[in-house]
């Protein structure tokens, strides 16, 4: 009788112990699978952040070599088509005070960009910088002498790799009717055989997030109007709802040709250089003192920084720094427009 009762004692024990067991292992497998679970989620959180900061107006990481097209922006040329494409646009003054705009594009389609100008030798510092293929229709002596000399990467669109619109004939000259493609251009880097791939860092580096300039001294930037000449001055309006700037020129809206918008800008880098003109057939030409140092401005959501800019050589990049720290200037997610006026024109910033 003794040993029934023992037996079924220990037959209860090993039941309870293994009941234990299972049931601790069942809430152990729950627990794991539950945390493996939040693990995941919190994984997927921190990737959809990542993948929201990430930046829109190129990407960083992207060997493709741009095009850095030569952008007609004489009065009679207005309105000009595809400058919303492009991630750089440098606004630099040729002869007889008029300007003309060199305009980076990469990695983006467009149907139609230009109209299209020629070169002159005052841009190709900033051609080299970013080691881009240079679009361009004819230019002036020196600078196609230089093309060729230093065996520049170009492609000149007059022609094959170019489209002239007929019916902008009725309202513009000839001269001002060239415009091209990204197949186009596709076609002609295939034709003669353009290395599209480059090892020359960004110019610009670029902040997912918007920046906090709060900490440094900076003034109110509403409006902007940068003198080139008394043929040519830049307009800039604070449009506060979408935090970016409206364009104009001579204070008349810089539209797009094809959209009728008003072009938007997020960044404006502007500073003054020495311009000094030279006579070459009857002509005066220009040309900027750029393998200098100076100061100017960094503008962007409604206020202005002032930076300092250097370029040691004509083939090195300009360094933008923050002129009260030193650091390496930083410009938020969004195309930029580098204006380099003469130091005869004028800034005003209010």
């Amino acid at each position: 009788m003794k040993k029934r009762m023992n037996k079924k004692k220990i037959v209860i024990i090993v039941c309870s112990i293994l009941f234990v067991l299972i049931s601790t292992g069942l809430i152990y497998t729950f627990v794991i699978k539950n945390n493996n679970k939040n693990d995941t989620k919190e994984e997927l959180k921190v990737s959809e952040v990542k993948e929201q900061k990430k930046v829109t107006i190129i990407d960083v990481d992207s060997k493709t070599r741009p095009y850095a097209v030569m952008i007609n922006s004489v009065n009679e040329a207005l309105p000009q088509s595809g400058l919303d494409k492009a991630y750089i646009v440098y606004e630099i003054m040729v002869e007889y005070g008029i300007t003309r705009m060199l305009a980076l594009f990469k990695d983006v389609d467009f149907e139609k960009v230009g109209s299209i100008r020629s070169v002159r030798s005052q841009y190709l510092p900033y051609v080299f910088e970013n080691d881009a293929i240079l679009v361009h229709a004819g230019g002036q002596k020196e600078a196609l002498e230089r093309i060729v000399n230093e065996k520049i990467t170009d492609i000149d669109v007059d022609g094959a790799y170019g489209v002239r619109d007929t019916e902008l004939r009725k309202t513009r000259a000839y001269e001002h009717t060239l415009f091209t493609n990204s197949n186009l251009l596709s076609k002609a880097m295939q034709d003669m055989n353009i290395k599209s791939t480059t090892e020359t860092k960004n110019l610009l580096t670029y902040s997912a997030d918007e920046l906090d300039l709060s900490n440094y001294e900076t003034k109110e930037a509403n409006s902007i109007s940068i003198k080139y000449s008394d043929y040519r001055t830049s307009n800039y309006t604070y449009d506060s709802d979408s935090k970016t700037y409206l364009r104009s020129m001579n204070n008349t809206k810089n539209v797009d040709l094809v959209t009728g918008q008003q072009y938007k800008v997020k960044n404006i880098i502007v500073y003054s250089a020495v311009y000094t003109t030279y006579t070459l057939r009857g002509t005066g030409y220009q040309k900027i003192e750029d393998i200098a140092s100076g100061e100017g401005y960094y503008i962007t959501d409604g206020v202005a920084l002032p930076i300092t800019w250097s370029k040691s050589s004509e083939k090195s990049q300009t360094v933008y720094k923050i002129k009260e720290d030193g650091k390496e200037l930083v410009v938020n997610d969004g195309n930029t427009y580098i204006q380099i006026y003469p130091t005869t024109g004028n800034l005003s910033i209010s």
